[in-house]
This record gives C-alpha cells, sequence and structure tokens, in this order.
C-alpha cells in the first residue's frame, strides 16, 4: 500500500537572475542552477517584481522560489507554478566585548 505525498521544489537564491525571455504576455522565463540541474521558471511580470524591488530595496536578502516538479527537460527540469516570498537578509551584529 502507498501513501500519497505533494512533491514541491523550494530553491533559494540571493541576486537578481538573468532574464532569458519574456513572452507575449509579458511572463518572465529564467533558469536556476541547482547543484547541476537547471530548473525553468515561468513568473507573471508582477510576481518577478518582488526580486527586482529586493534587488533595489535590500542590502542584502533571500528568496524562496517553490513549486511543483515539472516535465523533465534535457538538463533539468521545469518549476510548474512557482510562487516566491523574498526575505531581507540582516547583518548579525558582532556581540559587545564583556567587560572583565
Amino acid at each position: 500500500m502507498t501513501v500519497s505525498g505533494k512533491l514541491e521544489i523550494t530553491i533559494k537564491i540571493n541576486e537578481l537572475p538573468a532574464i532569458a525571455s519574456t513572452d507575449k504576455n509579458g511572463w518572465i522565463t529564467f533558469y536556476l542552477d541547482c547543484d547541476g540541474r537547471i530548473f525553468t521558471a515561468t513568473l507573471k511580470p508582477k510576481v518577478f517584481k518582488k526580486l527586482q524591488d529586493a534587488q533595489s530595496g535590500f542590502p542584502m536578502w533571500v528568496a524562496t522560489i517553490a513549486g511543483k516538479l515539472g516535465k523533465a527537460t534535457e538538463d533539468g527540469f521545469i518549476l510548474d507554478e512557482p510562487n516566491i516570498q523574498v526575505f531581507e537578509k540582516k547583518s548579525k551584529e558582532a556581540k559587545p566585548a564583556e567587560v572583565a
């Protein structure tokens, strides 16, 4: 007997991906290299803008791109139904030296 599950992929990035192409509806397709596997993601312009805003608005940031594992490609997979969350990274403050 098997138990049904749901497979989701989460990819973390901290730099703006190079735009590979924009289709006639304005959707943006870019590629993510994850340990040699290339994931192809296609986002609405409004969703991609989250990454652009992070790049221009935060000194350090990290984004998670989550989606379903799609069809296999020659060198990786398509990321179906991708969604993005962006977080500002705060630099860790050094602990003050203790006074003896």
